[in-house]
């Protein structure tokens, strides 16, 4: 057989209704990522509007990044036992409820307890879909479709920050929160009406049943593990270096440079916009730099296009300096993911969901220290300092993925 014929043949294995089901999973994905970044650019708005200082308003961003990490550990084997498409699916529709609550706040903290509910939902939606994917789809194809997958959370990214932005400036913050109600409302349908779907098809019964242990002994076997233990602790360096100073690039553009929410919130949208343009060559550019060229390249693009969006006097250079950071951290991010779904395959719900949990734990705590590093050395020496971690990481873990013999 050529190579092209192996190649069609390989891709026609995945039927149609798969790919429908990877493409509705990438709609759920898109919901989280807006949901987790919604609050970014309005945080300024909030503290002025409940009279709280930037530090407590980024509550509403920490709150719900430790609130879905916990989540992530029990959504694991909900998963692995349950059905993970059946557990997004009620997520998503569960995440509608919660932003409902938000949409009808009277208070900070009736705020954050309308963001717990949307966290505890929003969480099960990127682990069990990257988990589903594993599972349903030949080796071979699995990081191809987790960049389908991977794309809906990177546009969940540009669009929660950019909706948050435009809604917050021209209608007022409910109305970013209406916004997800719907959301959430129409992709849950479509989620519940594949998975009825699914359950009408015939299912295979395994001769002999597959046995799990108990969540924490399962858990703690992979934390045991060297090469998971690694992969878990990276992840927690990643979301507070990354995720967690990202949440303070619309403010600091906002507060340094004097431009409005929706405008600081459309310039860093563009790292989402960045990311996904890794998405869209991500499969080339793995054949020719390899796991470890991947990881140093987008470590060093983080790291300096985070110094320049943090000292730049103008916001002209902002606009390529976000891009590109969305671009080499995803170059970053999504070489994570793949080793991340394949460190336990035996209990791939469990393990991504492990890495999900650390890496937005890890979010939230970067959260909490930028906020507090802001009111001490400035927003500019956070945001810098946020890059130059990455870039650091980055050569620690092609190191590391050299010793382990990853191409």
């Amino acid at each position: 057989m050529t190579s092209a014929a192996a190649h069609s043949a390989t891709h026609a294995s995945i039927s149609p209704a798969t790919r429908r089901s990877i493409l509705l999973l990438s709609f759920g994905t898109f919901s989280s990522m807006c949901a987790q970044r919604i609050c970014d650019a309005m945080l300024p708005e909030l503290s002025r509007v409940f009279a709280v200082s930037l530090s407590q308003a980024a509550q509403v961003v920490s709150v719900f990044a430790i609130t879905y990490g916990i989540s992530q550990l029990f959504y694991g084997p909900l998963g692995d036992r349950l059905g993970k498409f059946r557990i997004v699916t009620f997520a998503t529709l569960g995440c509608s409820v919660g932003s409902l609550f938000a949409l009808f706040a009277t208070s900070l903290d009736s705020l954050l307890v309308a963001r717990v509910l949307m966290a505890v939902g929003a969480a099960a939606l990127i682990p069990l879909a990257m988990a589903w994917v594993g599972d349903s789809v030949p080796a071979n194809q699995v990081q191809e479709m987790l960049t389908r997958t991977g794309l809906g959370s990177t546009l969940g990214i540009a669009g929660g920050q950019l909706v948050g932005g435009l809604l917050t400036d021209a209608l007022g913050w409910r109305w970013a929160f209406g916004f997800m109600v719907v959301l959430f409302g129409v992709v849950g349908s479509l989620l519940y009406q594949d998975h009825r779907r699914q359950q009408a098809e015939p299912v295979v019964v395994p001769d002999t049943p597959v046995v799990r242990p108990h969540f924490v002994k399962q858990a703690l076997l992979i934390v045991a593990a060297p090469w998971p233990r690694t992969v878990l602790l990276m992840a927690v360096v990643e979301g507070a270096a990354g995720f967690g100073v990202l949440a303070m690039w619309a403010s600091h553009l906002h507060q340094s440079l004097g431009l409005s929410l929706s405008v600081s919130g459309a310039i860093v949208a563009l790292f989402g916009l960045g990311g996904m343009g890794y998405m869209a060559v991500g499969r080339h550019l793995i054949r020719r730099l390899g796991q470890q060229g991947l990881v140093l390249f987008g470590g060093a693009l983080v790291g300096v296009s985070a110094l320049v969006l943090a000292y730049t006097p103008h916001w002209a250079p902002a606009i390529p300096a976000s891009l590109l950071a969305g671009f080499g951290f995803f170059a970053f991010h999504n070489t994570m993911q793949a080793n991340a779904t394949q460190m336990t395959p035996e209990a791939r719900g469990t393990a991504v969901s492990l890495f999900s949990s650390f890496l937005f734990l890890g979010q939230s705590l970067g959260v909490v220290l930028a906020a507090g590093l802001i009111a001490r050395i400035g927003s500019h020496a956070v945001v810098a300092l946020g890059g130059a971690v990455i870039a650091v990481e980055g050569v620690y873990f092609a190191w590391v993925l050299k010793r382990r013999g990853t191409a």
